[in-house]
């Protein structure tokens, strides 16, 4: 079992640049935490539909100059928004910019499940979110090829002089990209999902695994696919203890010790990367208040 690491996450919704860089600004100064993440959406998922909510990796690339010490991501960055090659070249520029510290968050991103299928009840969010943004929805088995792609153009982007690439749904062709990250070979890739497909590009591909924990799944519905990440390793004669099992949580101001109840379930399921989810609005002094009512109480 690898150390467990604390993370925190700030949803840009509903909420101020001022308030979020303040919560970023605290935990750099709070060694407990040792990284923190935004998401990637253009439309508010919840809540009035007329609020603001900011870009993410514009957003990202202000809190890198900003801190010194977080490693710091988006959980996680949506394949449809951006070409490959472009943001291979965006991640390139913020390591630079942020000295090292980049974690690429990557998912599917928006797909269109016919009706019925997935069990997934009630309307699509990404519908509204994509169709405001001139954006596609493509099948799910295409978003996890998309996604495929994707990693290997990252990879090729971070470590080759000039390449061509040639792929079902992607086409370069004498692609260089100046500067390279700080970190090589370039940084470390976290896939964020659960479907069954999903892991398997996560055993093929990535440095971490993340998924939403609760309320959105339960503890064992997140044991279950680590599990099945297990197998996919095992199928491809991969180490699974080389992939960081990464899990997000929704704190509790109210009720810290029940957060504090699920972490140790999720460390007893084997996750070793917990990213606690603040609820807005952020209190004064958050990131302090994580380590000494959850963080150091957990451990």
């Amino acid at each position: 079992m690898n150390p467990v690491r604390f993370g925190l996450k700030t949803t840009p919704m509903h909420v101020s640049y001022e308030d979020i860089r303040r919560v970023w600004l605290e935990a750099d100064a709070v060694p407990e935490i040792e990284d923190a993440w935004l998401w990637d959406h253009l439309l508010p998922v919840a809540g009035p539909a007329d609020g603001q909510i900011h870009e993410g990796w514009t957003l990202l690339s202000a809190l890198a100059a900003q801190t010194r010490r977080l490693r710091l991501g988006l959980l996680v960055t949506s394949n449809r928004i951006r070409p490959p090659a472009l943001l291979g070249k965006m991640a390139s520029t913020l390591d630079v910019i942020s000295g090292g510290r980049l974690v690429l968050g990557i998912g599917v991103g928006g797909t269109h499940q016919p009706p019925g299928a997935g069990g997934i009840a009630g309307p699509n969010p990404a519908l509204a979110e994509y169709a405001a943004y001139g954006l596609d929805l493509v099948p799910p088995a295409e978003g996890i090829a998309r996604l495929a792609e994707t990693a290997e153009i990252l990879k090729l982007m971070w470590t080759e002089d000039v390449f061509d690439y040639r792929g079902r749904h992607y086409r370069l062709k004498g692609t260089r990209n100046e500067p390279k990250p700080v970190q090589r070979p370039g940084p470390p890739l976290l896939i964020g999902g659960w479907g069954t497909r999903l892991l398997r590009l996560v055993a093929e591909h990535a440095d971490a695994w993340n998924i939403p924990g609760p309320p959105h799944n339960g503890v064992e519905f997140v044991a279950e696919r680590s599990r099945v990440l297990d197998a996919h390793c095992a199928d491809l004669g991969r180490d699974p203890r080389e992939i960081e099992r990464s899990v997000q949580v929704l704190v509790s101001y109210d009720d810290p010790a029940a957060t504090r109840e699920t972490v140790a379930a999720l460390v007893a399921a084997g996750m070793n990367h917990i990213v606690l989810g603040l609820p807005r609005p952020y209190p004064q002094g958050v990131a302090r208040w994580l380590a000494d009512e959850i963080i150091a109480k957990a451990h």
